[in-house]
């Protein structure tokens, strides 16, 4: 997403720290994480008992063509960065699914969602994973719901002016507005860091 006041389409650089009085006081953030090798797509939500409210949401981008040892260091980084910034409470992602045709395509996106799990359990943020078709059907009521009717789903859910863009960027928002909604809204606007 290219709109500044929803933060950077590249995850890289420095963010400012957040005190522990800060984080205290503000409400559950979940972040939602699409894992891929050549594009992660990341959204942070916050939820207060208004609502969900958009932090921040972007892609990291695996850059090292050919390598798959250094997209995935790039891959960990920028979550680990992202985690460190943003300080979500938990971390949505979706499963890996399989098709029986392309069983290389799991392996390696396992490899990506290894390295995303690692970033998680090293700041000690919750990780939980859900299944395509079950956050598409929280979202949308159809579990095979195409990535137009998700990204106008998330457009919907968040009050954005326009459809999230990629389409990494709005499954990760679903991925996390789906955990919220499977996860109990009273457990988690309870629950502080």
């Amino acid at each position: 997403m290219d709109d500044p006041a929803l933060g950077p389409a590249d995850r890289h650089g420095s963010r400012p720290h957040i005190d522990a009085r800060q984080a205290a006081a503000r409400p559950t953030r979940i972040l939602g994480v699409d894992p891929g090798l050549n594009i992660t797509g990341y959204g942070v939500l916050d939820f207060t008992p208004a609502g969900p409210r958009l932090i921040e949401a972007g892609v990291i981008r695996g850059r090292s063509r050919g390598s798959l040892t250094r997209r995935l260091v790039e891959i960990h980084d920028g979550l680990a960065e992202a985690i460190a910034a943003l300080r979500p409470n938990a971390m949505a992602l979706e499963q890996l699914y399989s098709h029986y045709s392309r069983p290389k395509t799991a392996i390696l996106m396992g490899h990506a969602r290894g390295v995303i799990c690692l970033a998680a359990t090293k700041a000690d943020v919750p990780v939980t994973h859900y299944a395509a078709t079950q956050i598409k059907r929280i979202l949308t009521g159809n579990g095979r719901a195409p990535k137009a009717q998700m990204q106008r789903a998330i457009q919907r859910e968040l009050g954005l002016a326009t459809a999230p863009e990629p389409a990494d960027v709005a499954d990760a928002l679903a991925i996390a507005l789906c955990h919220y909604h499977l996860a109990g809204k009273s457990d988690l606007t309870q629950t502080t860091r």
